[in-house]
């Protein structure tokens, strides 16, 4: 009997872990209707493995079918009502909900979002994303419903516990949320200073760009690249220089250098670069150049509507 179980089982097994890893690898890949074809069908043949039914979910969750994720966000909590990955995930995508929906029809669906952000919280007390969710949620809900600055600070503190980075930064969030930014600027420096990720830089350049204070967000972008080199940093640099006409001979000279280590690892199309290169060689009155790095954009991507655009502002000069 056993030895036909584990007959049973074994392909079962065989088959089944391939198909989730190439599910996830195509949510990875942002091609997730295919990874929604996969799942469902897999899903059908295995109506009652929970690992099909969250990545389902999180297939849904990704194309923002927000119905469809709650459906089988609802069969996970439904069958490990203590599993606190399942309520924070069920939560999330509640609250999205909620966020398509008018008010009235909102509060109810919010306060399911809140229970299980909570159940998650107590079954797992180190659960960092379900207090960064509850930090968010208490601070933009209203009064009236159930917002509390002070119960956002407690979960600030609770994360601050965890991870020293995160806590900072949640504390920078609230501050930021509430309008105090010289504040919240403290914190997102702080966690830049403890921290120094990637993240934390984005975070800090994300706040200062927010504040349309450009002039700190390019020194905070030239601080990230020294440390992380990470070349999407030198576009985003180029990016703003062309956008806001300022800081034009670091703009260049940032685009140039992200088109020297382009590699198709970046999020950024290079077609995109040699546009911002263009726009900042026009706004130096470099023409020539200017139409050449335009047309190397047209050349990359002849649809490409922005470029024939500002091909044609630059030969109108």
């Amino acid at each position: 009997m056993k030895k036909t179980l584990l007959l049973l089982l074994f392909p079962m097994i065989v088959i089944s872990q391939p198909t989730i890893q190439k599910i996830e690898r195509l949510i990875a890949q942002q091609k997730l209707s295919e990874a929604e074809i996969l799942a469902v069908d897999y899903n059908n043949h295995n109506p009652l493995d929970l690992s099909t039914i969250e990545l389902l979910g999180d297939v849904y969750g990704h194309q923002k079918k927000w119905d469809e994720a709650i459906i089988q966000y609802k069969k996970l909590v439904d069958t490990e009502k203590l599993n606190a990955n399942y309520q924070f995930k069920y939560g999330g995508v509640l609250g999205m909900k909620a966020l398509t929906v008018n008010k009235f029809k909102a509060l109810p669906i919010i306060n399911q979002a809140k229970t299980a952000f909570l159940t998650a919280a107590n079954l797992d007390s180190t659960h960092i994303e379900v207090r960064w969710a509850l930090v968010k949620l208490y601070m933009q809900l209203p009064g009236i419903v159930g917002g509390s600055k002070r119960k956002s600070v407690i979960y600030a503190q609770e994360l601050e516990s965890l991870s020293k980075v995160d806590g900072l930064l949640a504390k920078a969030y609230i501050n930021e949320y509430d309008k105090k930014p010289l504040v919240a600027e403290f914190y997102y420096q702080k966690a830049v200073e403890v921290g120094g990720s990637p993240h934390c830089y984005d975070k800090l350049i994300s706040f200062y760009l927010s504040l349309d204070e450009f002039n700190k967000a390019i020194l905070t972008i030239e601080d990230a690249y020294r440390k992380h080199r990470q070349n999407n940093l030198m576009y985003q640099l180029g990016e703003l220089s062309s956008i806001h006409k300022i800081e034009l001979n670091k703009g260049e000279l940032s685009i140039k250098k992200f088109i020297d280590n382009y590699s198709k690892e970046d999020v950024v199309s290079v077609e995109w670069a040699y546009l911002r290169l263009a726009q900042i060689q026009k706004y130096n009155n470099n023409i020539p150049d200017a139409i050449e790095n335009v047309n190397r954009a047209l050349l990359i991507c002849p649809d490409f509507k922005e470029a024939k655009k500002e091909r044609a502002l630059i030969l109108s000069l």
